[in-house]
């Protein structure tokens, strides 16, 4: 199913419109749009916009963020694979240190975060809405964690919140076959809180995220940080060295070359 137009399209707030991700304030509700065609790929300039809309959203007396594509056709592919071929090991670790940072702020924080998932959600897509709080998704939406075919593993944390929202036995087999699945799956599985028509979509998120601002904001906080799970910065801290050490390999190499050059991988254990 084709993802319909947002109901609502996006009035960034001034100094905004050019941004990559562009940040619209309404009141104590705000939304992050995310924009960097074709696919909103998260490319570290897209990561250092998102980063910038957070930290102005964490300063002002919002206290609800949708975060939602200005792509009517998809949320978020994933990383920017193009970036990839241009890092080191070294400067992997940086941009995945970097995301992984703001991730955290967002499940640290009194403001309550919300995806609005439309069409795709892949990879780095599905990651940054597993960092929501919440998860809305349109009837397109589809989630997946395609890592594993590009001959690298998950790096923002989809080797430790999917275990934690879908069980692991059911995390490990989507990232083992890097499959999509729907949104009415990932409902079923937790992955999704509800599913709605796609000319739903955005109404529903800033619906629940208007209800959301009033809450209190110390109850918001605390119920936020002891619904937590006490390990999460000792496994995304792994899976950050797993990701630095596979990225270095040469399958890895091969496994992004393949998909840039739309080939069949041909992957040698090293």
């Amino acid at each position: 199913m084709a993802a319909a137009d947002p109901p609502i399209a996006p009035c960034p707030d001034p100094g905004w419109g050019e941004s990559l991700v562009k940040l619209e304030t309404r009141d104590r509700v705000a939304i992050a749009w995310l924009d960097h065609p074709p696919a909103n790929g998260l490319s570290p300039d897209t990561v250092s916009a998102l980063r910038r809309a957070w930290d102005e959203v964490a300063r002002s007396a919002v206290r609800a963020l949708v975060i939602a594509s200005a792509n009517p056709r998809l949320f978020c592919a994933g990383a920017d694979i193009k970036a990839f071929t241009a890092m080191d090991e070294a400067s992997a670790r940086t941009y995945l240190a970097g995301m992984h940072e703001l991730l955290r702020a967002f499940e640290r924080s009194s403001t309550v975060t919300i995806a609005a998932v439309n069409g795709l959600a892949l990879g780095g897509g599905c990651e940054l809405a597993m960092a929501c709080d919440l998860r809305i998704a349109a009837a397109s939406a589809r989630f997946g964690q395609p890592e594993i075919k590009l001959g690298i593993i998950p790096g923002f944390g989809g080797t430790q919140r999917l275990a934690r929202l879908v069980g692991p036995a059911k995390a490990l087999e989507l990232n083992l076959l890097g499959d999509p699945i729907r949104a009415q799956e990932a409902e079923t599985l937790g992955l999704a809180n509800r599913v709605v028509p796609d000319e739903e979509l955005l109404d529903t998120a800033l619906a629940l995220a208007e209800t959301l601002a009033t809450q209190a904001p110390l109850a918001v906080e605390q119920i936020k940080r002891v619904s937590a799970h006490v390990n999460l910065d000792e496994g995304l801290a792994a899976e950050q060295a797993a990701f630095a050490q596979v990225f270095a390999s040469a399958d890895a190499r091969e496994g992004i070359a393949a998909f840039l050059e739309k080939r069949t991988p041909d992957f040698r254990g090293s």
